[in-house]
């Protein structure tokens, strides 16, 4: 198969994973690199095309990242997106100012339609713009083929070399239609056809693994999520039962999901399956933790250790496997980005790990592409459209410290509330949904007495890629419904509250 390949030179902004998607999502692999890779590796990869990305620096700052000169003598299309833009603009002898103050929001952009980057667009589109500095003269060679009221340069191409720049960030939902700007830099500047699929990516996947690991063996950190038991099948197809799958039972997991499980790994997939019953030990670590990010080092550092005394039972193991995803990565600020959350098997890992190396053979996907792998391997349709569910379980929907009085409290109102969504036909036009229980107390009525009990927070959300999210519209006589059953069947609730917050500003998960 002929090689196609975009490169994503990262300037630290926070869509960077973004823009690898929309590429994707026209059927071309990409990889994210860091600006500081060299001009022998870029030459050695022989991307069809590049893509600087937005950052946060300001191009005149000392510390302001660059990269090697000599990516614009590749004769490779460039399309620089807001700070890539800007350094473009910069390197190539254009002028770039400081403007009074940062502009931020859709605004309404005059588009020059005949450029290939806007083909099909028409006259003015709607686009998202963030940025403090902007373009002030295009480089020689250079036309300007964009502007706003705001920016007078918010585009700029340079035929010959197959050079483009756009202030605003294409790759967000925010910018309408955005992705058909990536999509005619890809496919119809840089010449891609769109062959690298899913299919594609699980054959490779499995063939890799088998040759990399060849008669070691593997243990999987299985939580029974989507990530990691396609991660799990995808390495059972590999090595066969030289992996073993570990579930920890933790505590921390959803009603009767320990049971559901068990159940599908034990009578549907041929692997060794052990479970561990840790919920004492994990519960005992937690005790009195209210920071967030304290649980989930917490939990990360001890599943390592529970994944470890399991090795040392089976012999020796080489390789620890985890369902890593790239939302997972981003959010951690393993690159230039900032830390967001850490996640248990990102961020979370401790110093010392007693494995001769980790395996994520999904770290590079986004939820729905991991889907996708998961039926290509026969995963059934139940597991892979699974709730997503964070590797530390309930302890981070449990705001402040963790009891078994509260994880009872929240199991029962998180199977209300999915119970209900189930019924109402709408768990298939919602991404995420599931119930928070909040530190807040309140003063409530019931049966003509005085109640001083918890708040339920429900979160709801529908989103492409979980990288941003909409808050999700539930009919009120849904919700009415839910917020009766929880209050009348679970103990110690008296107030149920609704999370109408995108993401961003905010994450979907509350902690």
């Amino acid at each position: 198969m002929e090689k196609e390949e975009i490169l994503i030179i990262d300037f630290g902004g926070q869509y960077n994973q973004l823009i690898a998607r929309r590429v994707r999502e026209k059927n071309v692999y990409c990889e994210v690199v860091p600006n500081t890779i060299s001009i022998e590796k870029i030459k050695e990869k022989n991307p069809k095309g590049i893509i600087f990305t937005g950052g946060p620096s300001s191009i005149y700052a000392d510390d302001a990242p660059k990269c090697d000169i000599e990516v614009f003598e590749l004769g490779i299309p460039i399309l620089g997106i807001c700070y890539g833009m800007q350094l473009m603009a910069y390197t190539l002898g254009g002028a770039v100012k400081r403007a009074t103050k940062r502009e931020y929001g859709q605004m309404e952009v005059s588009l020059d339609n005949s450029s290939k980057l806007f083909k099909g667009f028409k006259s003015s589109n709607i686009c998202l713009m963030s940025h403090t500095d902007y373009v002030d003269s295009v480089p020689k060679g250079f036309e300007k083929i964009a502007k706003s009221n705001t920016c007078k340069i918010a585009a700029m191409q340079n035929l010959n070399k197959n050079f483009y720049g756009v202030q605003f960030h294409p790759e967000v939902n925010h910018t309408i239609d955005g992705d058909k700007i990536i999509e005619n830099f890809v496919i119809d500047i840089c010449g891609c056809k769109g062959l690298w699929k899913m299919d594609y990516f699980t054959k490779t996947t499995i063939e890799n693994l088998k040759e990399k690991i060849k008669d070691k063996k593997a243990l999987c950190a299985l939580s029974g999520g989507v990530d990691s038991s396609v991660a799990a099948v995808l390495l059972s197809k590999a090595i066969g039962n030289n992996l073993t799958c570990i579930f920890v039972d933790h505590g921390l997991l959803r009603k009767n999901e320990v049971e559901e499980v068990e159940k599908i790994f034990k009578e549907k997939f041929d692997v060794n399956f052990v479970k561990v019953n840790a919920k004492d030990r994990f519960l005992n670590k937690l005790k009195g933790i209210t920071s967030p990010e304290k649980k989930r080092k917490i939990i990360g550092e001890e599943f390592i250790r529970v994944f470890e005394e399991e090795a040392k039972k089976i012999g020796t193991v080489d390789y620890l496997v985890q369902g890593t995803i790239y939302p997972d990565v981003i959010e951690s600020g393993l690159g230039k980005s900032s830390v967001i959350k850490s996640h248990h098997n990102v961020g979370g890992l401790p110093d010392y790990v007693d494995f001769k190396e980790i395996i994520e053979p999904l770290r590079d996907l986004f939820k729905d592409e991991v889907r996708k792998v998961g039926k290509e391997v026969g995963l059934p349709d139940y597991l892979v459209n699974r709730q997503p569910f964070p590797g530390p379980g309930l302890a981070i929907r449990i705001i402040g410290d963790i009891t078994e009085e509260k994880l009872d409290i929240l199991k029962e109102a998180d199977y209300i509330f999915r119970d209900e969504i189930s019924k109402s036909n709408l768990d298939k036009s919602l991404s995420q949904y599931f119930a928070v229980l909040t530190d807040t107390r309140s003063v409530g009525v019931m049966g003509d007495e005085r109640t001083y009990d918890y708040m339920v927070a429900l979160r709801a959300v529908i989103t492409d890629d979980f990288m941003t999210a909409k808050f999700a519209q539930i009919p009120y006589e849904v919700l009415d419904k839910i917020s009766k059953r929880i209050v009348n069947e679970v103990e110690h609730v008296n107030r149920i509250v609704y999370d109408i917050t995108s993401k961003p500003p905010a994450t979907i998960e509350w902690e």
